[in-house]
């Protein structure tokens, strides 16, 4: 498996979070498993993240307020785009994991007919979906909203100084 770590600041509308950084999760998944969905729930569910759904990714930018959110892509390939207008695109494909922080901008500018996410989210955070400049009490929720104890990919403890 291979993490890389993305750090964004506020763009235009998109609060982003610029505490804690995005989590790209390279291969931590085999893509020929059967059921890679599976896998990825029972993974999460083991660390404190709680699976939600099973669909593709919004095609539209927006960012969640009240919720961290963990992504496993289960099958097909993607390119998504993250951080807002002065952010970057990444491709994902089967096996691999995807963490947003709250405020995180995101969305999917490419998705494959057969492209599957999990989505999950930590214990007692309900998501919301924010396709606006957030408010500061708004801001204030994604700064102050904590982060679980246990990555979702890993379950190491997790350290943000």
């Amino acid at each position: 498996m291979i993490f890389k770590s993305i750090l964004f600041s506020r763009d235009g509308w998109v609060p982003n979070n610029s505490a804690i950084p995005v989590g790209l999760y390279l291969g931590v998944e085999p893509s020929e498993r059967t059921d890679l969905a599976m896998a990825f729930e029972a993974r999460f569910a083991s660390h404190g993240w709680l699976p939600e759904w099973r669909d593709k990714i919004y095609d539209y930018d927006h960012y969640h307020s009240t919720a961290h959110e963990v992504l496993g892509m289960a099958s097909g390939h993607a390119t998504l785009a993250l951080g807002g207008s002065a952010g970057f695109e990444i491709a994902v494909a089967a096996g691999d994991a995807l963490m947003l922080p709250a405020g995180t901008g995101h969305r999917a500018v490419k998705q494959s007919r057969d492209f599957l996410a999990v989505g999950a989210y930590p214990v007692g955070q309900i998501w919301d979906i924010c396709c606006v400049s957030p408010s500061q009490s708004m801001l204030d929720r994604i700064s102050n909203l904590p982060l679980p104890e246990y990555d979702p990919v890993t379950g190491s403890k997790i350290y943000v100084p």
